[in-house]
C-alpha cells in the first residue's frame, strides 16, 4: 500500500443540510491520497450527506470542498468527474440497460463534440468489466443481476472513469455477508493494484475495520477523531460514540481490531466445553449501526 498522505480533497469550515436544517457544522476534513478511508458513525450523524458534498452532489450552506486546491463548487461538472467518481447508495439503472451500457456510460465525462467515441474508451470499458470480474455479464440486463454482481457492475462504471478518487456511499448497502465481503474485496484489489484512493460511508463496523486503512468516526455533524483503525477504536469509543457496550478483541484473520457486542445475553466458556449464558443489560446488539 502506499505511504503518501498528500491530501487533494479537503472540506474546509464545512457546514450541510437540507432546508432550514443543518446536519454537518463547521467540519474541516483532508482526505489522504492512495489509501482506503471509510466515514462510520450512527445512524443520521452526516455521513451520506457529507460524501454528497465531497462528491459535488450536495452544495454547501457554509465552507467549500477543495479539490486539487480548487473550489469544488467552480469546476465544470465534467471535469470532476474526470477526477472524482461517484457511487451513490442503492443505485438504480434504467430497465433493461446491459452491462456494458451501464459501464460504457462511465467514459461520458470524457466525451465532447470534438471528441467522440473511441478505441480508447472500448479499452477502458473492456477493462473495467475484467477488472471487476463482470466481462462475461456484459450483456445481461442490470436489473437481473444478483445483489453483488449488480454493485460490482456499478464499480466497474465508475472505475470507467479513469478517476484517481472514487466515493462509495455504502456500497454493500442490502447485500447478505457474502456480497459484501465479495464488493469489499474487489475495493481492496483496486485500492492496492490500481492505487485508487477511495472513500466509503459504511455501517458495519467489522467490516470498516478490516478493509480500511484510516477511519473518520462521526457524530451529530462533527469528526470526533480519525486515524487509523487500530489507533481509533476503542471500548470508550462505541460506548461515547453509538452507545454501544462491546468488547474489542484481536481480529484473528487479520492484524486489525474486532468488534464484539456484549449485549442482553452472552455465553461463557470454552468451545465444545460446558457452557453457560448470563443475561446483562448492554446497550447494543449487532456491530452493523444505522
Amino acid at each position: 500500500m502506499t505511504t503518501s498522505h498528500a491530501s487533494r480533497l479537503i472540506a474546509e469550515d464545512l457546514s450541510l443540510g437540507y432546508g432550514d436544517r443543518t446536519i454537518v457544522d463547521h467540519l474541516d476534513l483532508e482526505i489522504h491520497t492512495g489509501v482506503i478511508t471509510t466515514v462510520i458513525g450512527p445512524n443520521g450523524c452526516g455521513k451520506s450527506t457529507l460524501l454528497r458534498s465531497l462528491g459535488r452532489l450536495l452544495k454547501p450552506k457554509a465552507g467549500s470542498v477543495m479539490l486539487d486546491g480548487r473550489a469544488i463548487s467552480s469546476m465544470k461538472t465534467k471535469e470532476v468527474a474526470r477526477t472524482l467518481g461517484m457511487l451513490p447508495q442503492a443505485p438504480t439503472a434504467p430497465e433493461g440497460l446491459t452491462v456494458a451500457d451501464l459501464v460504457s456510460r462511465g467514459r461520458h465525462p470524457h466525451q465532447s463534440w470534438i471528441r467522440q467515441w473511441s478505441s480508447d474508451d472500448e479499452a477502458e470499458v473492456a477493462n473495467a468489466l475484467e477488472l471487476t470480474g463482470v466481462g462475461d455479464l456484459a450483456d445481461r440486463p442490470v436489473d437481473e443481476l444478483s445483489g453483488g454482481q449488480r454493485q460490482r457492475a456499478w464499480i466497474s462504471m465508475a472505475l470507467a472513469q479513469g478517476t484517481d478518487i472514487l466515493l462509495l456511499d455504502e456500497p454493500t448497502t442490502y447485500l447478505d455477508l457474502a456480497h459484501s465481503v465479495e464488493v469489499l474485496d474487489l475495493v481492496d484489489r483496486l485500492h492496492d493494484e490500481l492505487g485508487r484512493t477511495i472513500v466509503m460511508v459504511l455501517h458495519d463496523l467489522n467490516l470498516a475495520l478490516r478493509y480500511s486503512d484510516r477511519l473518520i468516526v462521526m457524530k451529530e455533524g462533527q469528526i470526533v477523531t480519525s486515524g487509523r483503525p487500530q489507533d481509533v477504536i476503542s471500548e470508550q469509543l462505541l460506548l461515547d460514540v453509538f452507545g454501544l457496550e462491546a468488547a474489542v478483541i484481536d481480529d484473528p484473520m487479520s492484524d486489525r481490531p474486532l468488534v464484539v457486542p456484549i449485549g442482553t445475553r452472552h455465553v461463557y466458556g470454552s468451545i465444545g466445553g460446558p457452557q453457560k449464558s448470563r443475561n446483562r443489560s448492554a446497550a447494543g446488539t449487532s456491530t452493523t449501526l444505522q
